[in-house]
């Protein structure tokens, strides 16, 4: 078993880009569903009912969930997912916690702690001359070694926008709409940052023409 390999390895293995989307957000969804009808669950399936609210549920199912998509990656790919795998650890740790003492608090300070170590890692990385960004995205394009380090920039910087949003939604708002803002407000925020660092991306891109015969 080894860690993805680096951005341009030839022999590294990318799985495609939508069945990768769909590990990534799928337990996002996961624990949205339990917990918008984690009554209804629970009543069908009255064992369930030992683990309390439907935030609760939703933990759980989350962190069965991530674990899944964790060892469905690992199968398919034969490599873990450096940034999904630091996120799972992340939601069984804090998750465990929230089962445990029973505090819907520790699963709602994961994402500020997960975009605050992402954004650390990403400009970490740069000061020690690595474009870590190339682990998430080098299946969906390729870039120059500039073009790397302009987009992990502005993508460490962007985490740490998040963490902040994170912290004044779950502290403003009630656990409902936390949860709702994670699926209906964090995803269209980050499509639209993506999609506004596409002029970037095509000014660095590095063109795969097929070469010629001579």
């Amino acid at each position: 078993m080894e860690f993805e390999r680096a951005p341009n390895d030839p022999t590294r293995k990318e799985l495609p880009p939508l069945l990768k989307m769909a590990l990534e957000l799928g337990p996002l969804g996961v624990f949205f569903l339990f917990n918008a009808r984690g009554e209804q669950i629970a009543g069908a399936f009255p064992v369930l009912q030992v683990i309390g609210e439907p935030i609760f549920l939703a933990t759980a199912a989350f962190m069965v969930a991530i674990s899944v998509s964790l060892a469905v990656s690992l199968w398919l790919t034969r490599r873990l997912p450096i940034m999904p795998l630091v996120s799972g650890v992340v939601v069984l740790v804090f998750g465990a916690l929230t089962l445990w003492l029973h505090d819907e608090l520790f699963i709602k300070l994961k994402p500020t702690i997960v975009n605050c170590l992402f954004g650390a890692v990403l400009l970490g990385g740069l000061a020690f001359g690595k474009s870590l960004l190339g682990y998430v995205f080098d299946s969906a394009f390729k870039l120059t070694d500039e073009g790397w380090r302009i987009l992990t920039w502005r993508w460490g910087i962007f985490f740490f926008f998040l963490a902040a949003l994170n912290e004044v939604v779950w502290r403003m708002f009630s656990t409902d709409f936390w949860v709702s803002f994670k699926v209906f407000g964090v995803m269209p925020i980050t499509l639209l940052f993506t999609l506004s660092q596409l002029p970037l991306i095509q000014k660095h891109a590095i063109s795969e023409e097929p070469a010629v015969d001579q």
